[in-house]
C-alpha cells in the first residue's frame, strides 16, 4: 500500500522538464551556476569551423550543433535548456525538442524522433513512412526557418545526423553522456560538478536561507559530500526540506560517513532519502521504474503499489518534493534517468518476480479500462438532448469506478493527447517482454479504438500504423493467423492510402495466406478484394479482374449479396478502364439488380449511371438516354441530389449529340437547380465525363 501523508513535504520551486515539442523561449527554471559553460556554448555559436580553418570547403551548409556532454546527473539538460532560454529571442521560429533515449536507457527510434520534431512543427508524418523519407521532410520543414532543435540524451551519433537541418539559420543543441566523435565540427562543453557557490544556492532554493547562514561551512562540506552534482544537491536539498529541523552539518556528516560502495554523490544522496522513507514507499518507489517511458501519473502508482488514486497521488507528491520525481504537466511525473539504474537495482534486488509481472500486469489492466472508459466519451449518442444521454452513457460505462471516469470528452481527449507517449511505450513494452501478450493485444486494440474515436482514422494513422505493427508482432509470435491477416489488412490499408501501392500490395498477399490458413472466409475475401484493388491502381486491369473475379466466386458461393453488388461494380470499373464495354456493362447490370434485391435505391442508382456512362462510351446514345433516365427517377427516390445533377448534365450532354440541345438546356438548368451555390458542383456543371 501507499503511505498515508504523515509528513507534509515543504512547497519547492521545481525545475519542471519541458514536454517535447514547439515551445517559444521565455521559461523561468531555478537554474544556477554554470556562466562560464553558458559564455562559451554563446561564443561556440560563432565559431570558424574546423572545414574553414583547414581551407577546405564544406560539402552542404549545415545548422551549427554544440554538444553539452556530462554523466546522467550532472545538469546537462538542465544547462542545455537554460542556454536556450538565453539565445531563444536570436530564433524567432522557436524551439523543437526531442529525446532519443527513454528513461531506462533504451533508444528511442531515430523514425520516432522525426516524428516527435515533424508534429512540433506541425507538419504531416505520412504513417509507414521510412527514416529517409521523414528526414528528409523534416529537412525541408526546416529549410526557411530560424529555429533551435533541443535533442535529449543522444546514446551515438548515428541518431543525430537524420535530425540535423541543412541551413545555417538553425541551431542543433544536444545532450550526451560522453562526446559524438562521428558528428564533425562539435566541440563539447563538458561538464563537471557545480562550483561551491552555486552548489549553496542550489540548497538555499530548496530549504530557504535560515540555515544555510545559521551555519555556511556545514553548507559548503555538504556541497562537497554532494560533488557538486546537480542531481545528488536535489535529492538533498530535497530531503532537508521534508526535514526542517535537521541541520545541515549532520546531514553533511551522515553523507560523509557513509560507505564508499554507496555509489558516489548521487548514490549517497539516494541512499538518504530512500532510508527515510516508510516501508510502503519504498516499495512504491522501487516499481516506478516499470512505468512506461519513465512517465508516472496517480493511476500509474495505484496499479503499481495496488493502492487507491488519492493514496498513489499523495505519495508522488512527496517524492517529487524529494526530488525523486520531477514535474512533467498537470497530473504527471518524469522519473529522471540518473536514477533508473539505482531503482532498477532494488527493484531486482528486493521484489520477487511474480510480484513484479503481477504489478506490471494491473498496470496494463489499468490502463486499458482507462482507454476504454477514454473511447465511450467519444462515441456518440444514440439518445437526444432530452436527459436519457445521461443514462446511456452510464451504462457504457458500466462496471467503471468512479476514478476511472472522465467528467467529459474534452478531459478524456486531454488525457489521451498528454499520456499518448506513454501509452504508446505500454503498449511497445507489453509485445516485446511476451509473458503478458493477451494483455497486450487488449491493450493495443483498445489504444487503437480510442484513438480512432477522437482523432478520427486519418489524422491517427502515423499512430495507427505502429500499434498494427505491434498487433502483427503478438500474432506472428504466437501463430494467431486470423489476428495476422487482421493486422496485415490493416497496415495494407495505411501503405495503399499514402501511395505505397506495392508495399500494399505484398501485405494483402500475406493477408490472405494467413486468412487461409485460419480458415477466415471474411479474412481471405476482404484480402482477395484488396488485392484486386492494389492492380487496378498500378493499371494492371488484367490481374485486377481476375483478384476481383475470385472475390466474387466466393461471395456468390456464401451467398454475400451486398459483397456480390459491390464486387460487381468494382469489375465494371476495370472493365471500363480497360476498354472491355461489352464485359463492363454485363458486369454494371448485375450490379444494379444485386443493389434491386438488396432495395439499395442509392446503389442501384449509382449502377445505372455507370450503365449509362458505358452505353455513352460504346455509342449506343439512345440506351444511354433511357438508362439515364431511370436511374435519375432512383436518384430522386433516394433523394441524392448531387447524383441527380450529374445525371441530369449526362442527359444534357447525351442529348446534345443526339441534336435536341433545347431539351439540353432544360436538364443543365435542373443541374443548376439541384446544386445551387455549392461550390463543390464545379466538375459536374463542367459536363460529364
Amino acid at each position: 500500500m501507499c503511505p498515508p501523508r504523515s509528513t507534509r513535504v515543504v512547497a519547492l520551486r521545481e525545475l519542471r522538464s519541458q514536454p517535447e515539442g514547439r515551445e517559444r523561449s521565455g521559461s523561468v527554471t531555478d537554474f544556477v551556476g554554470r556562466r562560464r559553460e553558458l559564455k562559451e556554448l554563446r561564443e561556440d555559436i560563432a565559431r570558424t569551423g574546423l572545414d574553414t580553418l583547414s581551407g577546405r570547403k564544406a560539402k552542404s551548409p549545415r545548422a551549427r550543433v554544440l554538444l553539452v556532454a556530462g554523466r546522467p546527473g550532472s545538469g546537462r539538460t538542465a544547462l542545455a535548456e537554460a542556454f536556450v532560454r538565453e539565445v531563444g529571442e536570436d530564433y524567432p521560429d522557436g524551439v523543437l525538442r526531442t529525446r532519443l533515449s527513454s528513461p531506462g536507457g533504451q533508444a528511442v527510434t531515430t523514425e520516432r524522433a522525426i516524428r516527435t520534431l515533424l508534429e512540433g512543427l506541425g507538419e504531416p508524418t505520412p504513417p509507414g513512412a521510412a527514416e529517409d523519407e521523414l528526414s528528409s521532410a523534416l529537412r525541408a520543414a526546416l529549410a526557411h526557418r530560424k529555429a533551435i532543435l533541443l535533442v535529449d540524451d543522444a546514446a551515438d551519433p548515428y541518431q543525430v545526423d537524420a535530425l540535423l537541418p541543412d541551413t545555417p539559420e538553425c541551431l542543433v543543441v544536444i545532450t550526451a553522456e560522453g562526446p559524438l566523435t562521428g558528428i564533425p565540427d562539435v566541440r563539447p562543453c563538458t561538464l563537471g560538478g557545480l562550483d561551491t557557490p552555486s552548489a549553496v544556492q542550489m540548497l538555499v532554493q530548496r530549504i530557504g536561507d535560515t540555515r544555510i547562514t545559521v551555519d555556511p561551512r556545514a553548507a559548503e562540506d555538504l556541497a562537497e559530500a554532494c560533488g557538486g552534482q546537480p542531481a545528488a544537491l536535489a535529492l538533498v536539498g530535497g530531503w532537508l526540506a521534508a526535514h526542517p529541523k535537521a541541520a545541515v552539518s549532520d546531514v553533511a556528516k551522515q553523507l560523509h560517513d557513509m560507505p564508499s560502495g554507496a555509489g558516489g554523490p548521487l548514490g549517497r544522496g539516494f541512499r538518504l532519502v530512500y532510508e527515510s522513507l516508510p516501508q510502503p514507499a519504498q516499495r512504491t518507489l522501487r516499481l516506478l521504474p516499470l512505468a512506461p517511458a519513465g512517465i508516472v501519473d496517480s493511476h500509474t502508482a495505484s496499479a503499481l503499489a495496488g493502492c487507491s488514486v488519492a493514496a498513489a497521488q499523495s505519495t508522488l507528491d512527496d517524492f517529487a518534493g524529494l526530488g525523486l520525481l520531477r514535474h512533467a504537466s498537470d497530473g504527471l511525473f518524469q522519473l529522471p534517468g540518473c536514477l533508473v539504474p539505482l531503482l532498477q537495482a532494488l527493484l531486482e534486488a528486493k521484489e520477487r518476480a511474480g510480484e513484479v509481472e503481477l504489478a506490471r500486469a494491473r498496470m496494463l489492466e489499468r490502463t486499458v479500462r482507462l482507454l476504454h472508459s477514454c473511447r465511450v466519451m467519444a462515441e456518440p449518442d444514440d439518445h437526444g438532448a432530452d436527459g436519457a444521454a445521461g443514462t446511456d452513457l452510464r451504462e457504457r460505462l458500466d462496471g467503471l469506478p468512479r476514478a476511472l471516469r472522465f467528467p467529459d470528452r474534452r478531459a478524456a481527449a486531454t488525457w489521451l493527447d498528454t499520456r499518448l507517449p506513454a501509452l504508446s511505450a505500454a503498449a511497445t513494452l507489453a509485445v516485446a517482454d511476451g509473458g503478458l501478450d493477451t494483455l497486450a493485444r487488449r491493450l493495443v486494440a483498445a489504444l487503437v479504438r480510442a484513438l480512432a474515436e477522437h482523432r478520427g482514422t486519418a489524422a491517427a494513422a502515423p499512430e495507427l500504423y505502429g500499434l498494427h505493427r505491434l498487433v502483427l508482432d503478438v500474432a506472428v509470435r504466437r501463430d494467431l493467423h486470423r489476428e495476422q491477416a487482421a493486422a496485415l489488412l490493416n497496415l495494407a490499408d495505411l501503405d495503399a492510402e499514402t501511395g505505397r501501392t506495392q508495399e500494399a500490395l505484398e501485405r494483402y498477399r500475406a493477408a490472405l495466406d494467413a486468412g487461409r490458413a485460419a480458415n477466415d472466409p471474411y479474412a481471405t475475401g476482404r484480402a482477395m478484394e484488396s488485392v484486386g484493388g492494389a492492380y487496378q491502381e498500378l493499371a494492371d486491369w488484367h490481374r485486377a479482374a481476375d483478384w476481383f473475379g475470385r472475390a466474387l466466386s466466393q461471395a456468390l458461393a456464401r451467398g454475400e449479396r451486398a459483397d456480390e453488388a459491390r464486387l460487381y461494380g468494382r469489375l465494371g470499373n476495370v472493365h471500363t478502364y480497360a476498354g472491355r464495354y461489352g464485359d463492363a456493362l454485363r458486369s454494371w447490370r448485375a450490379a444494379a439488380a444485386g443493389y434491386r434485391k438488396l432495395a439499395d435505391v442509392p446503389g442501384q442508382a449509382k449502377a445505372l449511371s455507370e450503365m449509362a456512362r458505358i452505353q455513352e462510351y460504346a455509342g449506343r446514345p439512345e440506351e444511354s438516354l433511357h438508362t439515364c433516365r431511370e436511374a435519375v427517377e432512383l436518384a430522386r427516390r433516394a433523394a441524392d441530389l448531387r447524383l441527380q445533377a450529374a445525371l441530369q448534365v449526362r442527359l444534357a450532354d447525351t442529348l446534345d449529340r443526339l441534336g435536341d440541345p433545347a431539351a439540353a438546356r432544360l436538364h443543365r438548368s435542373a443541374a443548376d437547380r439541384l446544386l445551387g451555390d455549392d461550390p463543390a458542383a464545379c466538375e459536374i456543371r463542367s459536363g460529364s465525363d
